[in-house]
């Protein structure tokens, strides 16, 4: 692994997420329940976070951490609670339930700082229900930039990925890049599952304005970025479903940063650059185009002559 002024941050979240990612494929029964906002958490949530949570505040004490889930629903769930005791104890014997809760709220900051963490535990919770695509997602933002990121992608290969300022994005051991495809025909799309959380009628309309003749691939979580980056395909689109919408930046700093590292190119729907300075959401951004670059600026022009995206909140 070459050197890097960002090596302590590395080695680190590249322990923290292997770690997390032998708790979540560990995790057999897939228990469940539903948040208020109606989403689903699972034992693996809270076990990914309280284990990544607990490494970085004991590598960096100093560092605050904007995570997406806290401990206040396990408090009120006695099953939940002694099922995370037991699948916590075979990660790191002698862990107590305690500690566990103290460790998930690490992840509690609210406030922007000038050097934060911000972490999905699992990102794509429903497909790790069905057993599809999932990630788990940390990020360093330094300064508003983010200047490391890993990404656990545990049904891809090699499933470890990691960047950083200077370093290059690599899976493994092996750096990655995006395609050098610039025909925008050709271009491969990935596109989120779920319906709500991108509106797949106007993919298909800027699908169609652009003349791209193969069909969308539907993949779960920021693994969509993981595969642009590595260079399986071109394009991934998330477009925003209401205009008052506000991405949650645990959902995008990795893997967005992954991809930029890869030579890719990240924006919202209107071509600005991703703001990481304002806390947890992504106030100043709307919607999310990620591409390998070479295609880039044709997909924005196309949502600009659509009218798709072009209204932030």
């Amino acid at each position: 692994m070459l050197s890097s002024s960002y090596s302590k941050e590395i080695q680190t979240v590249q322990a923290a997420l292997s770690e997390a990612a032998l708790l979540c494929r560990s995790v057999q029964d897939r228990v469940s329940v539903t948040k208020g906002d109606r989403s689903p958490v699972t034992i693996a949530d809270f076990g990914s976070q309280a284990l990544i949570c607990r490494s970085l505040r004991e590598a960096f004490p100093d560092d605050p951490i904007i995570a997406e889930e806290d401990s206040a629903l396990l408090q009120t769930q006695t099953e939940l609670r002694e099922i995370l005791g037991k699948y916590l104890e075979k990660i790191r014997p002698g862990t107590s339930l305690r500690n566990a809760l103290k460790w998930i709220d690490y992840g509690n900051a609210e406030t922007y700082s000038d050097r934060f963490w911000t972490l999905d535990p699992i990102d794509g919770t429903k497909g790790f229900l069905r057993k599809g695509h999932f990630a788990i997602a940390l990020a360093l933002i330094n300064e508003g930039n983010v200047a490391v990121a890993g990404l656990a992608c545990p049904n891809l290969n090699q499933n470890i990925f990691l960047a950083a300022k200077g370093w290059g994005a690599r899976q493994g051991e092996s750096l990655i890049q995006v395609s050098t495809d610039a025909t925008i025909r050709h271009a491969r799309i990935c596109e989120s599952v779920e319906s709500s959380h991108s509106a797949h009628g106007d993919m298909q309309r800027v699908v169609e304005h652009l003349g791209i003749t193969a069909s969308p691939v539907r993949l779960d979580s920021q693994t969509k970025y993981a595969v642009v980056a590595r260079g399986d395909a071109e394009i991934y689109m998330r477009l925003p479903t209401r205009k008052d919408y506000v991405e949650r930046i645990w959902d995008h700093a990795a893997g967005a940063f992954l991809l930029t590292e890869a030579g890719g190119k990240v924006t919202d729907c209107t071509g600005k650059e991703l703001d990481f300075s304002c806390g947890e959401g992504l106030e100043n951004n709307h919607g999310i185009i990620a591409t390998n670059g070479r295609v880039h600026e044709e997909v924005i022009e196309a949502l600009k002559t659509l009218n798709i995206g072009q209204t932030t909140s």
